[in-house]
């Protein structure tokens, strides 16, 4: 771990200029409690780095937050020893040899479904209508739900250090939390209007006692049990595919986790807002996970309660180009090969996918190193096919 300044800690080994004058931005923030936290996998965002762990006192931050409100990862393990290639093909479906399958089932990137959605979320109406901005989204979030979305997203099978076949959902809020983080980020630039300082750095934040301050907490967690029944619903279809093929495969263990969010804590003896924008809670009570990038392993970790990090970790391997760059400088052949070395299942077949080719992102090993004191690993899985939002 080195430290960049007095009150700003860095696990991450290889800052970029733009990430770094990012986190100094935050760290002469007034409300800032503490330091603040970077992880392995920092990387510039909008606002603060992605991969950036800041606690406020009396105040939430929406940029802090990001716009994919309750972005997170579910994993869910397997009774499966082996599976093999034509059966996972199956499951995915998609191709010509292979129709149907989750990619019948799981609209991708900006699709959604046709219909409204049956899920018991949409039947707790009041506290949809506690949140004005969710509730005007009400009838695009109930075709939304059960949906992949883009970027990074995506969904994996993969063969897990202990022996199981696991499979892995990575998603968050889709179109819902952008709204909700859109309106409150230019709501908290109204209110603090003179404050040139906040708003060049966009950082603009709600001030707590303020109904705006209520409000967005409120459309917050809307958003992140949002996110959440979202990977869920994808989980069960992912299950249900794979007992199409697979009649006696079991469902085990079940992980589902945020890694952008908010949320009221207490850290060196006061109650503060925790902000983590691409981060992992990692309190030794929890058990997370950290996915690599396509083709890359995976990991389940265990907190370890690092108080330095207000108990965080990275949230994945963190890109190491912007994305316009990955598209320039990329090429496609090279990318499709990686992953056809590695027996890896995939769909890079354009140049248009490069911002999500292996060497977009930062080697995976590398980050869990630089993070020892964050997390233990505890399993290992390997990508044996992967679904790109």
């Amino acid at each position: 771990m080195q430290q960049i300044r007095n009150n700003i800690l860095s696990w991450c080994k290889d800052l970029e200029m733009g990430a770094l004058e990012q986190a100094i931005n935050v760290s002469e923030l007034d409300c800032l409690v503490g330091n603040f936290c970077l992880m392995p996998d920092a990387h510039e965002g909008f606002g603060m780095p992605i991969g950036g762990v800041a606690a406020l006192k009396d105040a939430i931050c929406p940029n802090m937050v990001g716009v994919d409100i309750g972005c997170g990862m579910l994993a869910v393990k397997t009774s499966l020893k082996r599976i093999n290639p034509v059966d996972i093909k199956k499951i995915l479906g998609g191709g010509k040899g292979y129709k149907g399958g989750l990619r019948s089932r799981i609209p991708l990137g900006m699709h959604h479904h046709e219909d409204r959605q049956i899920h018991p979320i949409f039947d707790e109406v009041d506290m949809w209508r506690a949140a004005p901005i969710a509730f005007q989204e009400l009838d695009s979030a109930a075709k939304q739900i059960g949906t992949l979305g883009g970027g990074n997203h995506f969904i994996e099978i993969q063969k897990a250090s202990d022996g199981h076949i696991w499979f892995m959902i990575h998603s968050g809020s889709r179109n819902l939390g952008y709204k909700v983080a859109d309106h409150y980020n230019r709501l908290a630039r109204e209110i603090q209007k003179d404050r040139q300082d906040l708003l060049k750095a966009r950082l603009a934040y709600l001030k707590a006692g303020s109904d705006e301050f209520e409000l967005y907490i409120r459309e917050m967690n809307l958003c992140m049990r949002f996110a959440y029944e979202n990977r869920k619903m994808m989980a069960e279809a992912v299950k249900s595919e794979f007992q199409k093929y697979l009649k006696k495969v079991e469902f085990l263990d079940e992980i589902n986790i945020h890694h952008n969010f908010a949320s009221y804590e207490k850290h060196f003896g006061e109650k503060v807002w925790v902000h983590r924008k691409g981060a992992t809670l990692a309190s030794k009570e929890t058990i997370g996970i950290i996915p690599g990038s396509q083709g890359a392993a995976s990991y389940i970790v265990q907190g370890l309660g690092c108080p330095a990090s207000f108990e965080s970790c990275s949230h994945g391997a963190g890109r190491k180009i912007s994305r316009k760059k990955a598209l320039e400088v990329l090429d496609l052949k090279r990318e499709q090969k990686k992953l056809n070395d590695l027996g890896v299942i995939h769909a890079l077949y354009h140049k248009s996918g490069l911002d999500e080719a292996p060497s977009a992102y930062k080697d995976i090993e590398l980050v869990m190193r630089q993070q020892e004191d964050l997390a233990a690993i505890l399993i290992r899985l390997t990508p044996l096919a992967v679904v790109k939002g």
